[in-house]
């Protein structure tokens, strides 16, 4: 059984810390950040670390048995001397392309970047060409594409016993790089990938972070998103939170309180309501970590020389919305049509990244 060796650029939330935060939350199993992942998953050994904060990479090393002869504030020297096969890049998105590309062309050959992909579309194109051109196995941590939940609400609206996909609701979509970003993947997973046509949307604070092509804070956004196949995807900004809903011709698949309970409704003959939607049965599921099933899926790629559940261009789909909604905003809600092209906005905060939480 081969082992693949392992390294994680940015040490800090996600990369590696984020489990201490949700140690008594139902909706995730861990391990949850990077690091816990290969550190549970036999199949890699986390050999290294990259971080320009010397006291965060020394609480990791603590954290997972990384010694500090092997913790780099340079991640290319660490790329030359310690030659892993699959990196973390879980640095914030302003910094994330050129990490990627870097990877790609030393000859990683896969890569878990932590999303969103990237802070331009110019980025997102080059971390595409990167990728591709040296056969780079890639999967984007928007983990609710590797949810079993997820899973099985997709199995049944593939299986057609609810009719054929028509509607799929976001209940509360938040900010579009950090939590868009895992809405709108999870979209595209439930719709089997079919391309986006269009979008038309709206930022309420967008008027004032949003000037002269600079995205100076992640902005909140709803809207609507049009599928090749007429699904329609609704995204709003309401009060129910972590919510995703998929209508079908003859019933409807819910989840809510974020992976935690699931309902099937299916239409039906009622005596005195004639046709109207009646409560189903959910399918069963193991519950299992998204963190271990997406490393699993590199993994497994590596191992057979196939794609991956995400992959690159799936990546870059969902960080085209996010883009097409700025812009749909800045003229005034008017339908983008997709694939985006020309535009030059750009995210770039001055904010520092938020401390990880080093203990319970």
């Amino acid at each position: 059984m081969k082992i693949y060796r392992a390294a994680v650029i940015g040490c800090s939330r996600m990369g590696a810390f984020i489990d201490h935060e949700v140690t008594d939350y139902k909706a995730i199993v861990l391990p949850y950040s990077h690091a816990a992942g290969f550190q549970v998953e036999e199949r890699t050994d986390l050999v290294a670390c990259s971080d320009l904060r010397l006291d965060v990479m020394e609480e990791f090393g603590e954290l997972y048995g990384v010694a500090k002869e092997h913790q780099y504030t340079d991640y290319r020297e660490m790329l030359e001397k310690e030659q892993p096969q699959i990196v973390s890049v879980a640095t914030q998105p302003e910094h994330r392309a050129e990490v990627v590309i870097d990877l790609a062309k030393h000859g990683v050959k896969a890569v878990y970047a932590e999303k969103a992909m990237a802070a331009s579309m110019e980025e997102a194109r080059a971390m595409v060409d990167a990728v591709e051109e040296n056969g780079v196995f890639f999967n984007l941590g928007t983990n609710r594409r590797w949810h079993p939940g997820f899973d099985s609400m997709k199995s049944i609206i593939d299986s057609g016993d609810l009719g054929k996909l028509k509607t799929l609701i976001i209940y509360s979509n938040g900010t579009l790089f950090n939590s868009a970003s895992h809405h709108f993947d999870l979209v595209f997973r439930l719709n089997g990938d079919v391309p986006a046509t269009w979008v038309s949307a709206h930022l309420p604070n967008g008027d004032s972070v949003v000037k002269d092509q600079i995205v100076s804070e992640d902005p909140a956004g709803h809207g609507i998103i049009q599928f090749e196949n007429d699904v329609t995807v609704y995204v709003m900004l309401s009060p129910r939170t972590s919510e995703w809903e998929a209508i079908c011709e003859r019933g409807s698949l819910t989840c809510w309180n974020n992976g935690w309970q699931w309902q099937l409704r299916r239409q039906a003959d009622v005596p005195g309501w004639r046709r109207c939607l009646v409560p189903g049965t959910f399918p069963e599921f193991e519950s299992s970590s998204s963190t271990q099933n997406l490393i699993k899926d590199l993994v497994q790629a590596l191992d057979a020389d196939t794609v991956t559940r995400g992959g690159i261009r799936v990546a870059y789909a969902s960080m085209e919305l996010i883009f097409a909604f700025i812009e749909s905003h800045l003229q005034s809600g008017k339908r983008i049509n997709l694939p985006l092209v020309g535009s030059e906005l750009r995210l770039k905060r001055d904010s520092a990244p938020r401390q990880p939480r080093f203990s319970v």
